[in-house]
């Protein structure tokens, strides 16, 4: 039996006519190896607006001293329009992946395991048709098994050669490599 969540964030003092707007619980929703990335990521948020709280005092303090009022009315701006927009467009979306991570990482497992078995399928189809194109085949590949073809010196030496025909597959640097002065400031 599932019982009524109660919105509890942010904490609102009871005299006040608004209600908090979201459930928060990361003890109860959130799966036990990601709870302290969770609330590392709340008190990132947290210092967030504490920063934007330490910018508004500090721009009274500057108008006090005779600068702009400007800088104030636009720190109290941001404190107002940035720390809830940052908590809705940024940890909330977070939260909900963390929590619905843990209902949705069997499924999603599931269909990457179904995604990794398709293309596997789709290489073993094509491997297949590249060694059919070179003139294999199922009876040929038994017969280099049996008769230990594969095993040979001169077999594995004429797959090396034709692997290095095509040339050396790291860059050549020159051989001539510039010298330094040496001032000692390195």
């Amino acid at each position: 039996m599932m019982t009524e969540r109660v919105n509890n964030f942010p904490p609102l003092p009871q005299f006040l006519r608004i209600k908090p707007c979201f459930y928060q619980n990361v003890e109860e929703e959130i799966p036990a190896p990601h709870r302290q990335l969770v609330r590392r990521v709340y008190n990132l948020w947290m210092l967030y607006s504490v920063t934007l709280c330490v910018n508004v005092v500090s721009c009274i303090a500057w108008w006090a001293g005779g600068g702009s009022g400007a800088n104030f009315g636009l720190s109290l701006l941001w404190l107002l329009l940035f720390s809830p927009c940052s908590y809705t467009c940024w940890f909330r979306p977070l939260y909900k992946a963390f929590r619905v991570f843990s209902l949705s990482f069997r499924l999603w497992a599931s269909l990457v395991g179904v995604l990794v078995t398709v293309l596997m399928g789709l290489i073993l189809i094509r491997v297949h048709r590249l060694y059919r194109g070179g003139g294999g085949s199922f009876e040929r590949a038994q017969e280099e098994w049996t008769t230990g073809l594969w095993k040979s010196a001169p077999v594995r030496e004429a797959g090396f050669n034709a692997v290095t025909e095509t040339g050396p597959s790291l860059p050549q640097y020159p051989a001539d490599v510039p010298s330094y002065p040496d001032n000692g400031l390195w």
